[in-house]
């Protein structure tokens, strides 16, 4: 049995902090064949607030597979270097970058056999143009140290995989495993009238996913249109940009803000919809999107996703985000596009999202590339 010891800031029950939590998630829920999980965590969600109903402090039972530490914030670092001591683990699954004691501490100051950095999509042009000086000055020390010959790295598709080998050069040691999706089963199409649209962002609300570009495109729509926005308030600076926007938008334009959203009432979202939208500087997976789509909704979002040549299938539309100008416009386009269907016209999208979703992803495929990635490492296997 390999032990594997995952370190990440946030894990179930929070759900905030979006598409990491869900992939380590559907990770242990859905490969465990040869392995047991030891997942090591904080005791509060990605807005501060203290997880209800855990237990902090001690191991506790996730799944058949699977214990969860959920650390107070007290002398953190030193009770995860102290239960790596302890559990010995085959492999130290460290995901993300930046954070002090969830990435750099396993990296700096852990023991293992094997280290596994999962980057989440942080070393992306988009991601990095966030907080850009301190991430800088981290990587260059990460190289120069020469940090990327002591760690393996987990990429969860072919362009993240670009990203780590230009970063960290071609001696970089990469596996390549994509993340394990939520199905959201098809759902029922709400009744669509020619000149009308239904449509959400589920997302944290950050520059990053580009909530207000749609705002902004939304002030040259004609249509009757209603917008839901689901997600936590990651910048108020930004909220605030997109509030003063929205209060300019004309009549015709209903935006609503739900706040967060628990991952069980996603279906009840996406149920009033017809299309989803979320044109992001960059995703590493977009478990949102991908759920939208499996929900039989088609898709507007950038062309910086795993999830391109929607349109081919009738799936959705990738717009190009490199122009803020030229964003507007393909987005304001796109959603005059849907809004011009009627009922008829829009259910070959419904059902072209649902094929693309269905055809995107070969979970027998992933797999067999987390086998690879955990279970054949060479220096376990030459060990065991």
């Amino acid at each position: 049995m390999t032990k594997i010891f995952i370190t990440i800031p946030w894990f179930l029950p929070a759900f905030r902090a979006g598409g990491p939590v869900q992939s380590i998630a559907n990770l242990v829920k859905e490969f465990h064949e040869g392995v047991e999980y030891f997942i090591f965590c904080g005791d509060t969600d990605l807005n501060g607030a203290a997880l209800e109903n855990i237990t902090t402090g001690k191991w506790v039972p996730f799944n058949e597979y699977t214990q969860v530490w959920y650390a107070a914030p007290q002398k953190i670092s030193e009770r995860l270097v102290r239960q790596i001591e302890k559990i010995k683990p085959d492999i130290l699954y460290i995901n993300g970058m930046f954070s002090w004691h969830f990435n750099m501490v396993p990296i700096l100051f852990c023991k293992a056999p094997v280290k596994i950095l999962s980057t989440r999509g942080m070393l992306h042009a988009g991601a990095l143009s966030q907080k850009k000086w301190k991430k800088k000055i981290y990587l260059q020390a990460f190289k120069l140290l020469e940090y990327h010959h002591k760690v393996s790295f987990h990429a969860t598709d072919e362009e993240e995989y670009k990203y780590i080998s230009n970063y960290f050069g071609k001696a970089a040691n990469i596996f390549t495993a994509g993340n394990f999706p939520n199905k959201t089963g098809t759902l029922p199409f709400p009744l669509k009238e020619v000149g009308s649209l239904s449509m959400a962002s589920i997302a944290l609300v950050s520059p990053m996913k580009n909530i207000l570009l749609v705002l902004q495109a939304l002030e040259k729509s004609e249509a009757n249109i209603r917008y839901d926005i689901y997600g936590p308030i990651k910048d108020e600076a930004y909220w605030d940009l997109c509030k003063q926007t929205i209060k300019t938008l004309p009549e015709n334009i209903r935006v609503h803000y739900h706040k967060e959203i628990e991952p069980h009432k996603t279906k009840e979202a996406l149920a009033s919809i017809h299309v989803f939208i979320l044109p992001s500087k960059s995703e590493n997976f977009g478990h949102a999107i991908y759920e939208a789509l499996s929900a039989g909704r088609p898709v507007i979002t950038s062309n910086n996703t795993p999830w391109n040549y929607l349109s081919e299938s009738n799936a959705g539309i990738n717009i190009h985000i490199d122009d803020k100008i030229k964003a507007i416009n393909e987005l304001s386009e796109s959603i005059a596009f849907f809004a011009s269907m009627d009922n008829t016209e829009i259910q070959k999208w419904h059902k072209g999202a649902v094929a693309y979703a269905e055809k995107a992803i070969d979970v027998e495929i992933t797999k067999e590339a987390y086998a690879k990635m955990f279970l054949n490492y060479p220096s376990l296997t030459e060990e065991k």
